[in-house]
């Protein structure tokens, strides 16, 4: 089979690889469409750590071309989402039901503790556990189920009250993604800040209130200007400035949310005094459980998520450092690899 190889930090090659056999409780999945991840830009650009050469490639989905001779509930011939992210099942944070924290953390082309061969080829094998059915839902729309995922795990992380004021700092695929998955989840206004005029436009047409563009203007007195308070402010871009910015928008009793991945080792500054007097809170979130992942392919089967308009760039295996390049340079959102070419 063909698969994009990362074999070396800036490098990748289209190789031949065997294509894999399933274990007893695996299944083999033909991959019809696979996401382009801020994970997999970093792992080609050797900012996570990972073991050259490896396929990346962990948000995907296809159809299910054999089955290990122990599974029982996955057919041949099943369209299916792939969740990538496999715990021990055995560490006391799985027990605890944090699965996402687990210990022993493997990655099927993500960034993990253990990473196997990822979903950039023809072919990918997954534990059969860990498919879901995604009915007749096109396969890059069932491609957004892991980010979706990862989104549905923020929300729940924030004990979003119905009605309460979400304000949403950037507009890249995951702020569109948390924009709508708190407006599903009962938010009452959305507001995205997006210095991008084409991203902002694409807030509002997937769900967002009212967008803000922070080059043009001050963002806490814009929302001055068009919310009484805001409960809860997510960050989504990764940068100390930015977070910094997250950190400084809640009312008393408000919670900021991290979701964009900052560089190791960054620093911002809190004041504890406003941390003590307006009881703030601020949490972290990280990758998914598989009752997320369940959930987001509910969500999807169900149209209650519209991921199309994000999908801006579409590539073959060879489009990869394309797709990789274009990210570099900020140009379009979501890119969406086909390695068996079925576009």
């Amino acid at each position: 089979m063909k698969a994009a190889v990362l074999t070396d930090t800036g490098s990748v090659a289209i190789e031949e690889r065997e294509k894999p056999n399933p274990g007893a409780d695996d299944v083999l999945v033909r991959v019809n469409a696979c996401g382009v991840c801020m994970t997999d830009y970093h792992m080609y650009h050797g900012t996570f750590p990972v073991d050259f050469p490896t396929i990346p490639g962990h948000e995907s989905a296809g159809e299910v071309v054999a089955v290990g001779d122990d599974v029982s509930d996955v057919d041949v011939g099943d369209r299916v989402a792939i969740n990538p992210s496999i715990p021990c099942n055995r560490c006391q944070a799985c027990v605890n039901g944090n699965e996402n924290l687990c210990e022993n953390f493997t990655s099927i082309g993500g960034a993990a503790d253990t990473i196997i061969d990822g979903a950039f080829a023809e072919y990918v094998r997954a534990p059969a556990g860990y498919v879901e059915s995604i009915g007749d839902v096109p396969y890059r729309t069932a491609a957004f189920a892991e980010p979706l995922a990862c989104c549905i795990h923020a929300v729940d992380q924030v004990s979003l009250e119905s009605g309460d004021t979400v304000v949403i700092i950037g507009a890249g695929p995951i702020g569109l993604l948390l924009a709508q998955t708190f407006r599903a989840s009962g938010a009452g206004t959305v507001v995205v800040s997006e210095p991008v005029d084409e991203r902002r436009e694409l807030a509002l047409e997937t769900g967002a209130d009212a967008v803000v563009d922070p080059v043009e203007s001050e963002l806490a007195s814009e929302l001055d200007d068009l919310v009484d308070r805001v409960d809860i402010a997510v960050e989504a871009v990764g940068l100390p400035e930015t977070i910094e910015t997250a950190l400084s928008l809640p009312s008393a009793g408000g919670t900021t949310l991290v979701f964009g991945v900052p560089p190791q080792g960054t620093t911002v500054e809190i004041d504890p005094f406003d941390v003590y007097y307006d009881e703030l809170e601020l949490v972290g979130t990280f990758s998914l459980t598989p009752n997320d992942f369940a959930r987001a392919v509910t969500f999807l089967r169900n149209g209650r998520i519209d991921v199309e308009p994000l999908v801006t760039d579409e590539y073959d295996l060879d489009g990869l450092s394309d797709a990789f390049s274009q990210m570099e340079d900020k140009k379009g959102l979501k890119k969406m690899i086909y390695p068996n070419d079925d576009r």
